[in-house]
């Protein structure tokens, strides 16, 4: 009998597909059953529904992508069943691989069966229900007795309250994006948009305004686009409303006063009424965007050195330009500034270039990347693909020296093997592998050109050994290779390689690393090891983890202060094991503060200044977990948290759910609650409290809330700890606060894949949250530089547990 993934493997290079391979298993744990559709633009669009069952994912693909009307049968071709890891699976499928092209994951959440789901799958009719972020309700899948190649079946929406009518309303249409990113998805044949309003209607000016956002795509989309420079700065609106001129961030609160001389540059403009959407950016001595510069203008109101690039004019003079074309938005907008003459507002110039060579030269020029704008589109004031963000890659002359043979439907070769010159030897390093990028045209012109250049073994210092080195063809290091990649690896391997091209115009030899001018030290720290790799998934270093918290100390360091801290360390990375800290014990931790069990009740280490901060990164730490007291007082906690913990299966629609019913119950009870993301699956509501109450009845009164959430919403959330009792639901985990206990600190990182950071947010941006790991070490630096300080009030808050809290919630 053939193993069920073996069909799906036989298929696939994963040497240069980034498909997962499928090793994840979850045999012998309580879960739900996940389900995910993902929206895949091969050779032609179509929809990949997946159903987990008996470890794997039965899929099949939907030409049309479901319909939420009962009345119309979408075709469902059954495929080979895929691995569980491929139910998060992003990204391009390179091309002359099966199933090229690009995937996102248009729906995801848990399905439950009706019956006994093997039986129902073996006789070929499946009835179950969703729990998706987007479809819901019940379902059909039923398989036909229509010809063709493989078996065909159908997906039917039931009559349910979820059943809508796809005259009047089609989902795929109306939530074309990604559940789990900013990426969008542009098919290679995408059809002209359809016509948009292009009236200016007269309209009242609008108190706040929600600014239009751009998603973060791989490559540029066909069709007819604007590039401008993407800056590193603030996103800042301003209203003019008469001699009123306010400066708003993205959330709306109110900037004008950091920035006088832009206020009075705009007044000077002379409008009476108006919205521009623009950034404000420091431009340091290399002609580039300065974020740092930025934010030290703030911190020392030189607001004379901050210029308001301004791009777009969502009104003016009494009427909505909204709706207006892109280009007749910004027409106006360099209408209106053609007579500026303070150098302090300027108009952000869109390039006529092809947006390769832009993207290059931006590149180059180490900005961060261009900003895409559709022609025609319209200001929609949330994300959308009419706004992109091109990233920079870091671009690079390689040596060829090997090939790889292609699997699957692939034709030529699989993957080409990259070398480089070792600066001081001189001798050629193995650098990786470059095995996307390729066309079926290349794939056989560059494997003509190989073949000739073939030899016995490899010309390199430090071969690859064991499957790496299986089955490669070895050559004379004699061509040329550009790549783009997203990383490198201390041990010189690229990540993330794209090929560009074959260059004849440099010989082989002598060519080795580009290197930048290494930035300036973040601190004066002495790191033992601080090129171990600590996240082999994106070679995230230990001097990398170090420079994320340097520049996150004054964030971090008040939510430290005075607080008993618990370290999770990790001494060989993640993938060694980890230890969970609570003292210092024999840790060499400068100017730490430590407690005995006879002060604190139990040992205890406190982390108040940035030397202690660093001085425990320098111990391999990962993770900082806080207490809910502090060291004025041990005994009474000056908050409470409310910990959600999902089953992993279930959509973070359902996540975003339960928060807000837990919110609505606090709203009631009159307690003003923070907000963060755990950095995991989860999200933590913190409440400060005014030192009154001591433990137990801190955790008395967070336990009753729980449990009156759990019993009004039983099927959503449990109020009792363990996975059997939390699957298909979420778990509102109050035993964090018990004395001693302790919850991750707000951007601290967590030592998980990717190096995902906990964050805390405004209330307000709950819904636009794409997960609670949304925010990583790697991307979280645009959100800090974008966003004020969502707890900067906290201190400021106070509140206790009242008699007339506990009798709402049933307690004496």
């Amino acid at each position: 009998m053939a193993k069920p993934l073996q069909e799906y493997q036989r298929k696939r290079d994963f040497n240069a597909t980034p498909e997962p391979a499928g090793r994840r298993t979850r045999a012998g744990k309580a879960h739900a059953l996940q389900f995910c559709i993902q929206k895949h633009d091969a050779s032609h669009l179509h929809y990949d529904f997946r159903l987990e069952l008996d470890g794997t994912l039965k899929s099949w693909a939907i030409p049309k992508g479901p319909s939420l009307d009962p009345k119309v049968r979408r075709l469902a071709v059954h495929v080979e069943d895929h691995p569980l890891d491929y139910a998060d699976f992003e990204g391009h499928i390179p091309e002359g691989h099966y199933g090229a092209g690009d995937v996102i994951v248009w729906d995801r959440g848990v399905w439950e069966p009706e019956g006994d789901a093997q039986a129902a799958y073996a006789k070929g009719k499946l009835r179950f229900r969703l729990q998706g972020e987007k479809l819901s309700g019940v379902w059909n899948l039923f398989r036909t007795h229509l010809a063709g190649k493989k078996e065909q079946w159908m997906l039917v929406k039931s009559h349910d309250s979820e059943a809508r009518s796809e005259a009047e309303y089609s989902i795929v249409e109306a939530q074309p994006d990604s559940v789990l990113s900013d990426r969008t998805l542009v098919p290679r044949k995408a059809a002209k948009p359809a016509a948009r309003r292009r009236s200016a209607s007269t309209a009242r000016m609008p108190e706040l305004l929600q600014p239009q956002l751009a998603t973060l795509v791989d490559s540029p989309p066909a069709g007819d686009w604007c590039y401008e420079v993407k800056f590193d700065g603030y996103r800042i609106l301003a209203r003019i409303d008469g001699a009123d001129v306010r400066l708003f961030t993205r959330n709306g609160h109110d900037w004008s006063a950091k920035m006088p001389r832009q206020v009075a540059a705009l007044k000077a403009l002379g409008v009476d009424s108006a919205w521009l959407d623009g950034e404000m950016v420091v431009v340091g001595d290399n002609g580039v965007a300065d974020f740092q510069a930025l934010q030290n203008a703030f911190d020392t109101e030189q607001d004379e050195r901050i210029t308001y690039y301004l791009f777009d004019l969502p009104y003016l003079g009494g009427k909505d330009l909204r709706d207006l074309p892109l280009e007749d938005r910004r027409g106006a907008l360099e209408k209106l500034l053609e007579h500026n003459d303070d150098p302090q507002l300027k108009f952000s110039e869109a390039f006529n270039q092809p947006v390769d060579s832009l993207l290059d030269s931006a590149c180059r020029l180490e900005l961060e990347g261009l900003i895409g704008k559709r022609l025609g589109s319209t200001y929609s004031g949330r994300r959308s693909a009419d706004w992109i963000k091109l990233k920079c890659k870091m671009r690079q002359e390689f040596v060829i020296v090997g090939y790889t043979d292609p699997k699957g439907s692939r034709t030529g070769f699989g993957a080409l093997l990259l070398a480089l010159h070792d600066a001081d030897s001189g001798q050629l390093r193995y650098a990786g592998k470059v095995g996307t990028g390729f066309s079926a045209t290349t794939l056989a012109s560059i494997h003509a050109r190989l073949k000739p250049l073939e030899c016995k073994k490899p010309l390199l210092a430090n071969p690859p050994s064991g499957a790496e080195a299986r089955g490669v063809h070895w050559l004379k290091p004699l061509l040329l290779a550009e790549v783009a990649y997203a990383q490198m690896t201390r041990d010189g391997i690229v990540r993330h390689s794209v090929f560009h091209g074959l260059r004849d115009d440099k010989p082989a030899t002598g060519i080795d690393l580009e290197r930048a001018m290494p930035p300036a030290k973040a601190t004066d720290l002495h790191l033992t090891h601080p090129d171990r790799v600590i996240d082999a998934s994106s070679a995230i270093t230990k001097r990398q983890v170090a420079e994320y918290y340097a520049q996150v100390a004054d964030l971090i360091l008040p939510q430290l202060a005075h607080r008993p801290v618990a370290l999770v360390r990790a001494p060989d990375g993640l993938g060694g094991e980890l230890f969970f800290q609570k003292n210092a014990g024999q840790l060499h931790i400068p100017k730490v503060v430590s407690y005995t069990k006879a002060q604190a009740g139990q040992a205890a280490m406190v982390l108040n200044n940035a030397q202690s901060l660093l001085g425990a990164v320098q111990m391999n730490t990962l993770e900082l977990h806080t207490w809910n007291a502090t060291d004025k007082d041990f005994e009474r906690p000056d908050r409470f948290i409310l910990d959600l913990d999902p089953d992993p299966a279930l959509p973070w629609k359902a996540m975003l759910e339960a928060t807000q019913l837990t919110l609505t119950l606090l709203d009631e009870l009159g307690l003003k609650v923070f907000l963060k993301t755990s950095g995991g699956k989860g999200m933590h509501l913190v409440v400060p409290l005014t030192r009154r109450a001591g433990w137990d009845e801190v955790k008395d009164f967070t336990h009753a809330i729980v449990e009156h959430l759990a019993h009004l919403f039983p099927e959503r959330l449990s109020a009792v700890s363990g996975p059997k009792n939390r699957v298909g639901r979420i778990f509102i985990d109050y035993l964090r606060n018990g004395k001693g206990a302790t919850t991750v600190a707000p951007y601290s990182l967590r030592a998980r894949e990717g190096l995902p950071v906990s964050v805390p947010i405004w209330r307000e941006e709950l819904g636009e949250l794409k997960g609670a790991n949304q925010w990583t070490i790697a991307n979280v630096h645009e959100r800090l530089g974008e966003v004020e300080d969502p707890w900067a009030e906290m201190g400021k808050v106070r509140q206790s547990i009242t008699a007339r809290m506990r009798k709402q919630l049933g307690l004496n």
